[in-house]
């Protein structure tokens, strides 16, 4: 069936709607915030934003008598966007209840180019970015180095994690493995483990400890599958992969953080096919590709494409084994993309 094409005044009309509801929805949430600062609010305190849901967030609070309990939380108007991971002062009311009064400052945050490709920060605080990847879906070196340049332009530690291990000597796993020789070549921290057998998912948790990690890589990885493997009680919803594309489900709607018994955090983010790098630019590229350094800057031509020219460090670099040509490609296409 063709897609229909709405027409201008369709369109307006459409829009106009939702800008009501939205207006309805705002009017509603501004009339509850001002009934709970007309009431009695509890003192000021430290909490974690654990969750967000549209104006209000789900917090965790961090000291007193309170400490562990959760609150869904209204935010004040003058308070910039807050994501899962962000530091917070807030004042509990009844019922569950209570005001975001404060943001504390970020030590860093995730961000992506939403669908209008504004970018929006997913996660703040991260220690550390998990890029999961498996055998199926097919992996992407292009897209594992979109997040590997993401996380060097946040400065983020990144973990190369590779689930479903146990298909690595099956049909699907060429591709894996010689990504796996890759990036271990490059000095990236990498694991391999498989959420349905349970293997090395200790050693996991160990690099896990006492850090602040979030998940990401593409749908049908097994993100979902892995934090119900590491927390059980989380009851994440597990989309199965498409027998026809091969192509996960998309299952996760918010970014949420969990607790680990033995310490540390993990926010588990939305599932995303591809990593827009609308807020980098080619420096930060150049950066993301660690092996480069030693050959930027060194090619004839200043406006070298790295593509042809005589004189290119790159392809010598290539050429004298110190580079991939895989990776050289990958570097070429991301530079593309962000021009």
């Amino acid at each position: 069936m063709a897609k229909r094409i709405l027409t201008r005044r369709q369109s307006w009309r459409i829009d106009k709607i939702q800008q009501e509801r939205i207006a309805r929805a705002e009017k509603r949430e501004a009339r509850m915030l001002d009934e709970l600062q007309g009431g009695e609010l509890g003192h000021e305190q430290e909490g974690l934003v654990i969750a967000h849901f549209g104006v209000q967030v789900e917090i965790e609070a961090l000291e007193g008598d309170l400490q562990g309990e959760h609150y869904r939380c209204y935010i004040r108007a003058n308070l910039p966007a807050l994501v899962t991971g962000d530091r917070v002062i807030w004042r509990p009311a009844r019922q569950g209840a209570g005001v975001i009064i404060a943001q504390r400052p970020r030590r860093s945050e995730l961000c992506r180019p939403d669908m209008r490709g504004q970018l929006k920060p997913v996660a703040a605080n991260v220690d550390q970015i998990v890029i999961v990847f498996a055998p199926l879906p097919e992996p992407h070196a292009n897209l594992i180095d979109r997040y590997l340049v993401a996380a060097s332009h946040a400065g983020i530690r990144p973990l190369l994690l590779l689930n479903k291990a146990d298909l690595l000597d099956g049909e699907h796993g060429g591709k894996a493995r010689e990504l796996l020789a890759v990036y271990k070549t490059l000095g990236y921290a990498i694991l391999d483990v498989s959420a349905e057998q349970g293997d090395r998912l200790e050693t996991l948790q160990d690099l896990l400890r006492d850090k602040t990690s979030v998940f990401v890589g593409q749908s049908g990885v097994g993100k979902s599958s892995l934090v119900n493997r590491l927390l059980p009680d989380a009851q994440m919803a597990v989309g199965a992969l498409s027998e026809l594309t091969h192509k996960g489900t998309h299952t996760t709607t918010t970014a949420r953080l969990f607790h680990f018994p033995c310490g540390g955090s993990l926010i588990d983010s939305p599932g995303i096919r591809e990593f827009g790098l609308a807020h980098v630019d080619a420096a930060d590229v150049e950066a993301g590709f660690i092996e480069f350094a030693d050959f930027l800057g060194r090619c004839r031509f200043r406006d070298c494409s790295h593509e042809h020219e005589p004189g290119c460090a790159l392809l010598a670099a290539v050429d004298s084994g110190h580079i991939s040509s895989p990776r050289l490609e990958s570097f070429r296409m991301l530079l593309k993309n962000i021009e």
